[in-house]
């Protein structure tokens, strides 16, 4: 059989391999972060998160319409997108190693490949496939909704599309394949821009074929390259809507043309421009200006995806995010505006303190009849004594900073130097957030506790608590693959320098460069390991190529073909390990606490209920319930992050499905951006209290006396707010809980938070809502943004579930968790949905975990409220519903599990309360042993076990259990005091 025909043969059954394997552990809805997002704008084509993936939207209403039924099916279909996405990259990198390694062999296009060679390239390209098909980060999204899949699909076709390229003789058939590639980057844009940082790589294939290389005509290509990615990166993604937003400005402001002219004549003049430059090529034979220019536009065709975002926020979508409907909007939407920037190449370090603010260019937004100017885009500037090349230490954020000393060593309130700065990017943003992520790929991984390390040499056969020991997210490789990654480097460098280069130029653009470019902050509110996929995707490429530089040395032992066959035999055993070990927590399948815990959060409230969220993992799995599986659309969930500005706050005054329209005192014109209000401090015009009522109609009225000579905006004049109550009404609205008539207060008092001297635009929204909704509209706010909010409303908020109601109704003993039993019981037991959280086969992450941890403390809290109540055998009823619907069996104990031990003591469950010590404690003395001994840098996971330890020993102790609470007080006082003992001693 001719290679050509085993090579594609043996490339669809590595294909078919990485399918099944996807299809069989995809998750089954939406899963947390911004999948629940990505599902529900792609089920109805609505605008998402900036700078939007509309490519990916389209693709995911395709699939979408696979489903059947009720909805439910929608996410499933819109999951396999993805999955297939993977596969199909695994079959372009299968091809890819392939040719690749004909080139290594020698072996020209022509040529028949003996049986040995054929052995050899279909090994290499197998093992490298599958090894990147079962990688811990490239397995993670193939699984999953997001655009990570679909962007590595496109990388891998792309590279693949080049190597095509190289082997194709015919020049005008190969310059069809460069305008493919043009056209696939372009359509790569509407989905996520890490395709572009392939193109050095691209370039330096182009530069080998047609060049000799020399030293500078290498330094050149590279020039050329870095040129092409901003180019499409700069010039074309933002910067041709930007120009078209300035002659929409001078055609709108200045002529006094329609809405849209100006951005029409530029995408007029483009294509003409694009149009005659193509004729001018053909007629004058220039054949390379006429492939440029056909790139160009077969990008732009690919680009005009994005389209869509601007047609349907028109239409005024329920997730219209940023809301670009117009040209101005757009480029703000594309530029990600809203995330600010990081400094890059120099900037300030973070112990700068600004010393004046600089203005920006004018900001327009769309008026009536033009465009209008708000106000200019400032920033802060800074001394040049306080500023540095290749900042890496920039943030102010106080988390920030005590990470940035704790890597560097940087005493407190030292000025950090420029080793200092080289020193938290080596060790920090090289060696723990990409070198330990590359690690967990090939090498291992110890865990998936937020900050686990990778599986070192010395960690492979070690004695290690339950609690890791049986973590699914362990996952240890002997460091297989990453020892085949070298050897086929070695090899390839060896046998190919130019491809090497390729290769390796790759591997650094989309690793250590990304990590350079980025600049993260130090602290990440997730593992961001998925983000370098690209760079793993060339070092399977060399885990291939390991078949081939073993075979060359047991050949001088064994035969061509025998040691091609068994080093093909040898090298899978770095797929097979990696496979065997990383199925258990990459098998999704039966996962459904994502959607249970969102529907529970919308089950928490009342009809026609607004509900604050606190950020983006709060607010998207409730946004695919409600949008995809129509659960609770009469619920408006508002996004407290959004809710800071105008387009958002514009957006709750419309109604959307069920939902009416928020009530506001204040008007939109009073919520503009880079208004008065976007900012308001306190400051002390001898006021004790303002009430709250007024002081909106101050606003309102644009009132002068809220804007002293030393503020450009509107000022806070009080710290307290008072707002009046009328008592009958609220009685006949019914919305007091039973039993609680005497605690609905004649006025509302509150204050800002402690240390808080100021409120955001959020805080003013949501004020303003409280006080004009006049208790007909129930307002709840979750745990997070309770938190986040600028007002303390503890003691007014009464919870009914996982959320907390705003009420008239005052909390009379502020320690005590203020509970509508009511209510909250029937929520929990017979309201809420826990499917699968009993099954001890199913796999939940860190994520899952933490949110069962929050229902664990809804029923703590609620058996608490019961049993202060005197509803004891209800208290026993919920705690005991509580541990069967999340046994420890399938969900550990938490933490919570000590308030749960001395709930079920309180309620006659001695046994019970005992079994569930013993295995908290024990596991806690496990723990907190081996993270002392091992000197493991988990200070979280030790905080947290000894805090489990002592609140235990204390529980045993109140309640008669003196030889077990001795125990575990023991281990408890002998580790502080040796905690204790090391501080001072430093």
């Amino acid at each position: 059989m001719e290679f050509k025909r085993v090579n594609n043969i043996a490339g669809w059954i590595v294909f078919a391999i990485a399918t099944i394997v996807y299809l069989l552990t995809l998750e089954r809805t939406g899963s947390f972060w911004d999948c629940g997002e990505f599902i529900a704008v792609s089920y109805k084509l609505m605008v998402p998160h900036p700078p939007g993936a509309p490519l990916f939207l389209l693709i995911g209403r395709i699939f979408s319409f696979l489903s059947f039924g009720d909805g439910t099916e929608v996410a499933y279909w819109i999951n396999v997108s993805s999955a297939l996405s993977s596969s199909f990259t695994i079959l372009f990198l299968f091809w890819t190693i392939s040719m690749f390694s004909r080139k290594m062999l020698k072996i020209n296009i022509n040529d028949k490949l003996n049986a040995e060679q054929t052995w050899l390239i279909i090994g290499a390209s197998a093992v490298g496939s599958l090894a990147y098909t079962f990688s811990d980060s490239f397995w993670f999204s193939a699984v999953e909704a997001e655009v990570y899949a679909m962007s590595s699909f496109f990388t891998a076709f792309v590279f693949w599309a080049i190597l095509k390229w190289d082997l194709i003789e015919d020049e005008s058939k190969a310059n069809r394949w460069l305008i493919l590639i043009a056209y696939m980057m372009g359509l790569s844009i509407g989905v996520h821009l890490l395709n572009l940082v392939t193109i050095p790589a691209l370039g330096l294939i182009y530069y080998f074929k047609k060049y000799k290389p020399t030293q500078w005509g290498l330094v050149l290509t590279m020039i050329i390259s870095g040129f092409l990615v901003i180019l499409v990166n700069n010039l074309i993604i933002p910067g041709l809507p930007s120009l078209a937003g300035s002659f929409e400005i001078f055609f709108v402001n200045s002529l006094g043309l329609p809405f849209g002219s100006g951005a029409i004549f530029v995408g007029g003049l483009l294509i003409a421009g694009l149009i005659l430059g193509i004729q001018y090529s053909l007629k004058h034979e220039k054949a390379i200006l006429n492939t440029a220019l056909l790139g160009l536009t077969f990008i732009l065709i690919g680009y005009s995806s994005y389209a869509i975002i601007v047609i349907r926020s028109n239409y005024d979508t329920p997730i219209d995010e940023n809301n670009p409907e117009d040209v101005i909007s757009f480029v703000k939407y594309l530029k990600r505006e809203q995330y600010g920037s990081r400094p890059l190449l120099y900037g300030q370090y973070y112990t700068a303190q600004p010393t004046g603010i600089e203005d920006g260019p004018a900001q327009y937004v769309k008026g009536e009849d033009k465009y209008e100017e708000t106000d200019k885009k400032q920033s802060y500037t800074y001394d040049a004594a306080d500023k540095t090349l290749f900042p890496r230490m920039y943030s102010a954020d106080p988390r920030h900073i005590q990470r940035y000393r704790e890597v560097a060593n940087i005493p407190e309130g030292q000025k950090p130097t420029f080793g200092d700065n080289v020193e938290f990017m080596v060790k920090h943003q090289l060696g723990w957030m990409y070198m330990r992520y590359f690690m967990w790929n090939f090498a291992g991984r110890e865990s998936d506790i937020q900050d686990a390390d990778w599986m070192k040499p010395s960690d492979w056969f070690q004695d290690v608590p339950q609690e890791i020991a049986e973590n699914e997210g362990r996952n240890n490789f002997f460091m297989i693959p990453l020892i085949l990654g070298i050897i086929g480097l070695v090899f390839h460098l060896q046998k190919d320098k130019k491809n090497f280069a390729v290769v390796a130029m790759l591997f650094f653009l989309t690793g250590i460069a990304l990590i350079l470019y980025l600049n993260s902050p130090p602290i990440e509110p997730r593992e961001r390991d998925y983000i370098y996929v690209g760079s793993y995707y060339a070092f399977a490429i060399w885990i291939g190529f390991s078949v081939l530089a073993i075979a060359e040395l047991l050949k001088k032992i064994t035969g061509a073909k025998l040691a091609a066959i068994i080093s093909t035999v040898l090298c899978l055993s770095a797929p097979a390990i990696m496979a065997q070990q990383g199925w258990d927590d990459h098998n999704r399948d039966n996962r459904f606490f994502s959607v249970d815990s969102a529907k529970n959060f919308l089950a928490s409230t009342a009809e026609n209920a607004i509900l604050y969220t606190g950020g983006d993992n709060d607010t998207f799995p409730l946004w695919y319930a409600q949008e995809v599986e129509g659960y609770r659309t009469d619920v408006r969930v508002v996004v407290l992050s959004y809710y800071n500005t105008d387009w958002y706050i514009w957006q709750t005054m419309r109604p959307v499905y069920e939902s009416e329209a928020f009530p506001y005192t204040l008007t939109i014109e009073n919520y503009k951006q880079d208004g008065l209000n976007d900012y308001l401090p306190y400051q002390d015009l001898g006021l004790k209290v303002i009430d709250l009522k007024q002081y909106l109609q101050l606003i309102k009225n644009n009132d002068k006396r809220l804007r002293t000579k030393y503020a450009s905006a509107n000022v806070l004049p009080s710290k307290t707010f008072s707002l009046n109550v009328d008592k009958e009404k609220v009685r006949q609205l019914g919305i007091v809980p039973k039993g609680m008539d005497s605690l609905v207060v004649d006025k509302m008092v509150f204050s800002l938070k402690k240390g808080k001297s100021a409120i955001m635009k959020n805080d003013l929204a949501l004020l303003d809502v409280i006080a004009t909704s006049n208790w007909e509209r129930p307002i709840y706010l979750n745990n997070t943004s309770m938190q986040q909010i600028s007002i303390d409303l503890s003691q007014y908020a009464i919870q009914e579930g996982n959320a907390y109601r705003i009420l008239p109704v005052k909390n009379p003993n502020p320690r005590m968790d203020f509970v509508d039993t009511e209510i909250m019981y029937d929520n929990l037991v017979n309201n809420f949905q826990y499917r699968e959280l009993d099954n001890p086969d199913v796999y939940y992450t860190q994520d899952y975990r933490n949110f069962v941890l929050n229902h664990r403390t809804s029923f703590n809290t609620l058996a608490t409220a019961l049993i202060n109540e005197g509803k004891t055998e209800k208290a026993r009823k919920a705690i005991l519903f509580s541990l069967e619907t999340m046994p420890d069996k399938a969900v550990p104990y938490d933490y919570t599990a000590t308030r749960t031990v001395a709930l079920l003591f309180e309620i006659g469950e001695k046994d019970k309360a005992l079994e569930i010590a013993k295995t908290i404690g024990d596991r806690s003395v496990e723990m907190i042993q081996y993270l002392t001994q091992e000197d493991i840098e988990l200070g979280m996971e030790l905080q947290r076990n000894l805090l489990v330890l002592g609140e235990l020993q204390r529980t045993l102790n109140e309640y008669g259990e003196d030889e077990l609470a001795q125990k575990y007080e023991e281990v408890y006082s002998q580790i502080v005091s040796g905690l204790q003992l090391n501080r001072r001693n430093m």
